[in-house]
């Protein structure tokens, strides 16, 4: 149970910097900026996290990892992001905004992964 709620926390992190990300940049750029940073600070939020579940907790498989921060990050924004925050759900028709985000957060979370299951060269 340890594992699980550890991988959930993770996840929990990784969306909240996401929200961090878009919440000051837009209080203090534009929108436009905003996502470009978003698009590079994403997948380093989510590998530096993928990283310290595998080294800290780990026993679960890099694409689940994956799979968790990312389904964790898209039901927060379906349930709780678009409705309450933004009351609009605009931001799922944005591929630069919301989805090429989630596939660079999944590939950063697996490939960190990956590496942290090989063993270390002698």
């Amino acid at each position: 149970m340890r594992v699980y709620i550890s991988l959930l926390a993770c996840a929990l992190v990784v969306w909240a910097f996401c929200g961090a990300i878009m919440g000051i940049g837009r209080a203090v750029t534009s929108l436009e900026a905003t996502l470009m940073l978003h698009l590079v600070g994403a997948p380093l939020g989510a590998g530096v996290m993928a990283w310290v579940f595998h080294r800290f907790v780990g026993g679960v498989s890099p694409v689940g990892v994956a799979g968790t921060f990312v389904g964790v990050s898209l039901f927060l924004d379906l349930a709780l992001v678009a409705p309450v925050f933004e009351r609009s759900f605009e931001m799922f028709a944005s591929v630069i905004g919301l989805w090429l985000p989630q596939a660079l957060i999944f590939l950063a979370a697996w490939l960190v992964g990956r590496a942290a299951q090989r063993p270390a060269p002698v």
